[in-house]
C-alpha cells in the first residue's frame, strides 16, 4: 500500500512538472513571437531603409520582418487584417483615400521620408531656353499633375488660379507666357519621352530608374514646399498599434541621425529624410 501511494505521489509530482514546462515553453514563444514586428512595404527605398534599422531593432531586443511587395494594394489590406504590424510605402493623401473608401481607419505613425519630384531636360537644358509653344511632359494622374505643376509655379514657368493648390490641373493655369504645351502622359514613361520634348516633370522613383540624377536637375522641389508638406511618407498602422511598444520601437529606430545620413548619401538628393 505504502509502494502505491509513493507510486502515486510520485507520477502526479511528475505530471505537475510537466505541465509547468509545457506552460513556460508556450509563454516563451509567445514572448518571442511578440517581439517580432511584421511590415509590409515597397522595395525602394521604403523596405531598403526598414533593412538599415534591423540591426538597431535587435540590439533592443527585436525582429524585425520586412515583407516586400511590389505593388500599391496589398499593404494597407494586411495592415487592416491584422498579418502586419504596419506598411511603409504610401504619403498621407493615398492613406486618407484608401481609408475613404474602404473604411478603414489606417494611422500615421510616423513620418518618414519625402521623394521631391524633378525637372529635367529635354530638347531645352534650362527655363530661359524655353521658348513659345514648347512642349512640357507632365504625369497625367491627379496626384502627381499638380504636383509638376506647382513645381513649374515656383520657377516661374506658369501661374495657377489662387487656390488651385494639390489639386490643380492644367486648367488652372491662369498665366503662361511662352504658350507652353502642357503635355500629360503617364508618368513613368516621361523619361523615355524627354527626346521629344522641351523638358520633363519626373517622380524620383522613375527618375532613379532611368538613371537620372536630381544633381543634374534643371529644378528640384523644396524641403518646405507644399508638395514636400503634403506627400511627405509614412509609417501606417492600426489606431489600436499606434502606440503599442512595436510601433514606438519601430518609430525610434527610424528616426534618428544615423537613417537621416543613410537617406542622404545613398539616395543623393532623389529620397531626403522628413522627420
Amino acid at each position: 500500500m505504502k509502494n502505491i501511494k509513493r507510486f502515486s505521489i510520485l507520477a502526479l509530482a511528475l505530471v505537475l512538472a510537466l505541465g509547468i514546462l509545457t506552460a513556460c515553453g508556450g509563454g516563451g514563444s509567445e514572448e518571442a513571437a511578440d517581439k517580432t514586428i511584421k511590415v509590409a512595404a515597397t522595395p525602394s527605398p521604403h523596405a531598403e531603409i526598414l533593412e538599415f534599422v534591423k540591426d538597431t531593432l535587435a540590439e533592443e531586443g527585436w525582429e524585425l520582418e520586412v515583407q516586400v511587395y511590389d505593388d500599391y494594394v496589398t499593404e494597407n489590406p494586411a495592415t487592416v487584417d491584422g498579418d502586419v504590424d504596419a506598411n511603409y510605402f504610401q504619403h498621407v493623401p493615398y492613406l486618407e483615400a484608401y481609408n475613404e473608401e474602404n473604411g478603414t481607419n489606417l494611422v500615421v505613425a510616423a513620418n518618414i521620408h519625402y521623394e521631391p519630384m524633378q525637372i529635367h531636360a529635354g530638347t531645352k537644358d534650362s527655363f530661359d531656353a524655353l521658348e513659345d509653344g514648347d512642349k512640357v511632359a507632365v504625369p497625367n494622374d491627379t496626384t502627381n499633375e499638380a504636383r509638376a505643376l506647382l513645381l513649374l509655379e515656383a520657377n516661374g514657368v506658369i501661374k495657377l488660379k489662387e487656390g488651385a493648390g494639390i489639386t490643380a490641373t492644367k486648367a488652372d493655369i491662369v498665366e503662361n507666357p511662352k504658350n507652353l504645351e502642357i503635355y500629360e502622359v503617364e508618368a513613368a514613361t516621361i523619361p523615355s519621352v524627354l527626346p521629344d520634348v522641351a523638358i520633363g516633370v519626373i517622380n524620383a522613383n522613375y527618375a532613379i530608374g532611368n538613371g537620372l540624377k536630381s544633381e543634374d536637375a534643371i529644378a528640384v522641389e523644396a524641403a518646405d514646399s507644399l508638395s514636400a508638406d503634403t506627400y511627405v511618407n509614412v509609417l501606417v498602422t492600426t489606431e489600436e498599434n499606434k502606440d503599442s511598444e512595436k510601433t514606438k520601437a519601430l518609430v525610434a529606430a527610424l528616426q534618428t541621425d544615423e537613417v537621416k545620413k543613410f537617406i542622404e548619401e545613398k539616395y543623393q538628393g532623389a529620397v531626403l529624410p522628413k522627420f
